[in-house]
């Protein structure tokens, strides 16, 4: 694990070491165990490194293949290393260090960017090939590690982060007005673009080429999620015999470390499991839950403190157990370090994960994260049974369109944006992001329940999973910690993917038969049939108390809600409203006004819309003044 930067100016300007130091320095808290450069003509690497296989010097990088004709930078972990690296010295390589950085330079040597589709893992990896004097950016099948670019005027800047790009010199930093419309409407960003206007997400699973003759981006997506063929002779009994063995395999490969690994353990399912299966390969496994002073908590977010349900399991598995207890203060001492970090604004209520991930990082150089489990095991129902008998594509895009819109909806955004911002952005334009995510791929269909909740599952992996891996991997990078995601494995998610959707949900056929004109809310009565992953659950239950299988789904979020209303309301107040607020240059402060007293009146639950506007305001503070 580590931070990455590069230049590579296509105008055959000579690029300076003082330069890439810049840009590697401004994110030097991803990697303080070493740093590397590596300068030639046009082109230079940065490298700071979080050392986790092979910590000796051996493993500094940039790193050169054998014969010389690659360079590469590599944030990640490969955890098929060992066996390619077998694969490698059959065919006459060899090896002077423990790394899978060193595979991976070989592995280029042997087979060119092909090799990149052959790793299981999670990397962001430049590589430049010296007899074509050509740059390559990649990045893994699900989008673990980010990466950013920026080219224009024939030079272009990559880092794992945005800072990375923002200290090259001279650089000028603008709003993208496009990308405040798409986060404002999904809280997220469902395309490649950023806040920062000219600053570009490099799309998972996706090597691009950057031409040195033509100047041009060349991008050769190599991999994408595919529901849309289950095995339907796959039994019930399959499914979960084969879902437990690949689960085991990938828990088992993501231990590989030269450091202490631990885990996360929310109180759930998925990070029970994983805590079962990792408890098993260490002595003692430490593990870390996050939760929260309730004294000023009502309503549903009374039962948002998992730490009892932890504290069982941690007992369950003899794990040395650690807990962050948070209050309502915790919010305005965080925020921003959190908007610092994750800079690229995405999906949820964040800044518990800084402070989970920096109690992890004084114990721990590695930590398991049960993220994924949800996207592929059919998680959240009661999104899926929104649509799942929709008629036709019209149909099923308008109905889930309307429960996407997380934050503001279209019919809102006069209210929201003011006349500046309006003028320069089109309110019809998320609605096509939207769509395009499934148009994109031609193979899906829309005529079945089955297909609509295969579509959901395709469309949540490619944009709402994406968000939280990218707060994930931010926030514990700011405190040195890797982060892994066992259910981000190659095998698991090539097999998830073709089990029967009737498989993840119990009562699908149960909900095909209620009548769409039933007196109740229909929302109400879908929200009602929390069935999801009942594969998974299955598959747990010799690892697991059947307390934890069968607890009810619930989400890892503070109790905003309340604090907004009560201990937080003044610093929500003082934040958005105040003489000094800059997001007002964008935001009409009429609308935040009506947000905030609406909330606390108990009119509507805005937390996440208050979160948004304080995380806007922030990202205004630090990256269009402070620049």
């Amino acid at each position: 694990m580590c931070g990455i930067a590069g230049i590579y100016n296509t105008n055959q300007k000579a690029v300076t070491l003082s330069q890439i130091k810049l840009m590697a320095n401004a994110i030097a808290h991803r990697g303080p165990d070493g740093e590397g450069y590596f300068v030639h003509d046009n082109m230079a690497f940065g490298h700071k490194r979080l050392a986790i296989l092979d910590t000796t010097d051996k493993g500094l990088q940039p790193m050169s293949s054998k014969d010389g004709q690659w360079i590469i930078t590599f944030n990640g972990c490969v955890y098929n290393y060992l066996e390619l690296k077998q694969e490698l010295r059959t065919l006459g390589h060899s090896f002077i260090s423990g790394t899978d950085t060193e595979v991976i330079a070989e592995g280029l040597a042997e087979f060119g960017t092909d090799y990149f589709t052959r790793l299981n893992g999670m990397f962001a990896i430049g590589a430049y090939h010296k007899p074509s004097r050509q740059l390559y950016l990649s990045r893994d099948r699900f989008g673990v590690k980010p990466l950013y670019y920026y080219f224009q005027n024939g030079t272009l800047l990559f880092s794992s982060e945005i800072k990375g790009i923002l200290a090259f010199p001279n650089f000028r930093n603008e709003l993208n007005h496009y990308a405040l419309n798409e986060y404002f409407t999904f809280q997220n960003q469902f395309t490649y673009t950023t806040l920062f206007k000219d600053v570009f997400m490099l799309p998972a699973a996706n090597t691009v080429l950057i031409n040195i003759d033509t100047k041009e981006i060349v991008h050769k997506p190599w991999w994408d999620y595919d529901f849309t063929e289950p095995d339907d002779s796959m039994t019930f009994e399959d499914a979960v015999s084969e879902t437990k063995n690949l689960f085991q395999k990938a828990v088992s490969r993501q231990m590989l470390s030269d450091v202490p690994v631990g885990s996360y353990l929310s109180g759930g399912m998925d990070s029970g499991s994983i805590t079962a299966i990792a408890s098993s390969h260490v002595e003692r496994l430490t593990t870390f839950t996050c939760g929260f002073d309730m004294s000023q908590v009502t309503g549903v977010e009374a039962n948002y403190d998992e730490r009892r349900d932890a504290e069982l399991m941690a007992n369950f598995f003899k794990t040395e157990h650690y807990e962050q207890v948070m209050n309502a203060g915790d919010l305005r001492w965080s925020l921003p370090k959190v908007v610092k970090h994750i800079e690229d604004l995405r999906v949820g209520m964040s800044y518990p994960n800084y402070y989970i991930s920096r109690l992890a990082s004084k114990f721990v150089k590695v930590c398991l994260q049960g993220t994924g489990g949800d996207e592929l095991y059919g998680g959240y129902p009661w999104r899926y049974y929104r649509v799942f008998k929709s008629i036709g594509q019209k149909d099923f895009f308008d109905q889930y369109y309307n429960f996407w819109q997380r934050l503001v909806p279209d019919n809102q955004k006069r209210e929201l944006f003011n006349a500046d911002v309006l003028k320069r952005v089109d309110l019809e334009e998320p609605r096509k992001i939207f769509e395009r995510v499934f148009t994109f791929n031609d193979k899906l269909r829309y005529d079945t329940p089955e297909q609509h909740i295969a579509n959901s599952l395709y469309f949540e992996i490619k944009t709402f999973l994406p968000g939280l891996l990218l707060v994930g991997d931010k926030l514990s990078m700011a405190n040195g910690l890797e982060e892994r995601f066992p259910f981000l494995d190659n095998d698991l998610v090539n097999f998830a993917q073709k089990i029967p959707v009737k498989h993840k949900l119990g009562q699908l056929e149960l909900m095909k038969k209620i009548d769409e004109n039933d007196f109740r809310d229909k929302r109400n009565l879908y929200n009602e049939h929390n069935d999801g992953k009942t594969v998974l659950r299955k598959a747990m239950c010799d690892f697991l108390p059947e307390t934890i299988i069968n607890r009810k789904k619930q989400g890892f979020s503070a109790p905003d809600e309340s604090w907004y209303r009560g201990e937080n309301a003044d610093y929500v107040k003082d934040l958005l409203l105040n003489s000094n607020t800059v997001s007002t240059a964008f935001i009409n402060k009429s609308f935040i006004e009506k947000t905030i007293n609406e909330h606390i009146n108990k009119k509507v639950n805005h937390r996440l819309l208050i979160w948004s506007l304080m995380n806007f305001e922030m990202w205004c503070q630090q990256f269009l003044i402070n620049k």
